[in-house]
């Protein structure tokens, strides 16, 4: 049964003046992020860069890594894939021991193959594609699971409660196909498949005609498979054109930012999730971070976005620790690759030489009509 959780309503939006200077590797260690910070999705980048920051301050405010700040470079893509590619461009030629934190199907898609050119390690972009873990690339690591893992979960407890009409509602690219195929799967398995299916652009809240052909489908639940803007205004037009099911997301929707959109019509959406909830005490992590983000305040909120954040800059600053102090790339691939099974605060993770998916975690959480998280 879920339960009631306590919950930090994100900040606003930040403000981003231009490009930051970009800085090559030398008295310091450089890592690279090109993600939204601007537009529809802006919230996402935001938030995971925020929630980073925020364990990277806490490393080099206690004397860095080999006595080395993190930087940490961000440019904003806003979730476009040829302005990523750009930016990766851009990032790569600085020398960074690392691309982080991409977020985004599309976007990752088009800098994987950069950084692979590059034998640039590309960590924990906020995607759980399969199309970016299948074939194994030596150069890509992902902490949190696949969407796979998340549709099989969400189409599961759906199919659990009797409720068998499945509709998908899902962005017209890599990440809306990402999550039907990973919906189809799921159904597959039990010899369904999905009463009705209907798209929207990505960057776009243009939904009418995706609400008029799944609402007449009348599902007893949809899945979504978009991002946090999108996916609100959905829901508001469906629930305008008398429908009375369920709604159903993933984890990439960007929870908070959903629930912010959606205020009172947020009640009894269910998000899933593939990092542990900031909202739930009982892990130790959750306790970490959440005392981090009230120790600093201001624009930090504690969130699963910003948690996601925080857990990949604190698997990274253990293996660049674990590592040679002369840092290298390689030398970061070899120290992620032998971190083995490790329990961060109840979180496991784990990684090797012939596996670079971190973890298979999901648990389902709802928002409630007044902003919060019940997880």
């Amino acid at each position: 049964m879920l339960t009631r959780r306590t919950f930090t309503r994100a900040a606003g939006a930040l403000a981003f003046l231009g490009a930051p200077a970009i800085r090559a590797q030398g008295d310091r260690i450089l890592l690279g992020q090109s993600a939204p910070f601007t537009g529809p999705a802006a919230q996402l980048g935001i938030q995971f860069r925020l929630g980073a920051k925020l364990y990277f301050d806490q490393v080099n405010a206690q004397g860095g890594i080999h006595k080395r700040p993190v930087e940490l470079v961000h440019l904003d893509d806003g979730y476009e894939p040829d302005r990523c590619a750009e930016n990766t461009r851009k990032l790569l030629a600085d020398d960074p021991v690392s691309l982080f934190g991409y977020i985004g199907t599309p976007t990752s898609v088009a800098a994987l193959p950069l950084a692979t050119s590059a034998k640039a390690p590309f960590f924990a972009p906020f995607t759980g594609a399969m199309a970016l873990r299948q074939p194994f690339n030596r150069y890509a690591f992902h902490l949190r699971a696949s969407y796979n893992d998340e549709t099989g979960v969400i189409v599961r407890q759906l199919t659990g409660l009797g409720l068998k009409k499945i509709a998908v509602f899902h962005q017209n690219d890599a990440y809306g196909k990402a999550g039907l195929d990973g919906v189809e799967l799921a159904l597959g398995a039990q010899n369904m498949k999905p009463v009705a299916k209907a798209t929207v652009e990505r960057n776009s809240v243009d939904v009418a005609a995706a609400v008029k052909t799944l609402v007449a489908a009348g599902p007893d639940a949809i899945v979504q498979i978009g991002a946090y803007k999108a996916c609100a205004a959905f829901i508001r037009a469906a629930k305008a054109a008398g429908y009375g099911g369920t709604f159903y997301n993933v984890s990439f929707v960007g929870t908070q930012a959903l629930a912010d959109e959606l205020g009172k019509d947020g009640a009894g959406i269910v998000v899933s999730q593939v990092m542990p909830s900031p909202y739930n005490a009982a892990r130790p992590i959750a306790r970490e971070f959440v005392d981090a983000v009230k120790k600093v305040g201001g624009e930090h909120t504690a969130n699963f976005s910003s948690m996601e954040g925080y857990l990949a800059a604190k698997v990274i600053t253990d293996a660049l620790r674990r590592g040679p102090a002369k840092v290298t790339r390689e030398g970061l691939i070899t120290a992620l690759e032998s971190t083995g099974s490790q329990s961060l605060g109840g979180f496991t993770v784990s990684f090797s030489p012939t596996d670079h998916v971190a973890s298979s975690f999901v648990e389902l959480s709802m928002l409630t009509g007044d902003g919060r998280v019940r997880t």
